[in-house]
């Protein structure tokens, strides 16, 4: 069981790499750290190790850098975010609550408001879809997914800063949440699948721009 001390500071550095305060490539210096997050080097080291051993962090040498994620990891965590998300929709149509579902509509609303801040979008495009992962009410399902969410963190750009990409996103948002009103649950599975297969698409072009 982890130390209190440790948790905390392991939180600290995890939500830090979650928001983007470190990017991958990143080099993570404990001294630095304990200045930023405060305390003493030994929870520092203790979380580094923590999240070493989860993959989030990698070796360069004797230092250790924010892990990046290479094409077929890409590739790998879309499919398996695909197939988990895509449960996650359909049972959110079965069992979500009739407040849940007006708060996923005030979320894409609110969230037309930021469409020409592309980092707060992809903060808040995250906490869309965690907040439909709780619509599920499968608190399995919902651990999954929060370990598949720490591995999108790895991810150094979103699609959401690609021209026009934010404002398709959120209709395709719209559309979950439609789906997950009417109680059809293949249809929320489906348009959750569709999004992420349009989002891993636009994550492909950026890739293959960056190569030339």
């Amino acid at each position: 069981m982890a130390k209190p001390v440790e948790s905390t500071t392991y939180k600290a550095i995890l939500h830090a790499i979650d928001v983007g305060v470190y990017k991958p490539g990143d080099r993570l210096v404990e001294s630095e750290l304990a200045n930023r997050f405060g305390g003493s080097r030994t929870p520092i080291r203790e979380a580094l190790q923590r999240l070493e051993t989860q993959s989030l962090l990698a070796r360069d040498g004797r230092s250790l850098i924010v892990a990046s994620l290479d094409h077929d990891q890409m590739a790998e965590l879309y499919t398996v975010r695909g197939a988990l998300e895509g449960l996650a929709a359909e049972l959110a149509a079965q069992h979500a609550a009739p407040e849940e579902i007006k708060v996923l509509y005030d979320m894409v609303e609110q969230d037309r408001e930021l469409l020409d801040k592309p980092t707060e979008l992809s903060q808040s495009n995250r906490r869309f879809h965690r907040q439909l992962h709780r619509a599920s009410h499968n608190r399995y399902l919902v651990q999954q997914l929060d370990l598949v969410y720490r591995s999108m963190a790895l991810l150094a750009t979103t699609s959401l800063a690609v021209d026009g990409r934010g404002a398709v996103a959120l209709d395709e948002h719209l559309a979950i949440v439609q789906a997950v009103e009417a109680r059809d649950a293949a249809a929320a599975s489906k348009a959750l699948r569709d999004h992420l297969s349009i989002a891993y698409e636009v994550r492909l072009k950026i890739d293959a721009a960056g190569d030339v």
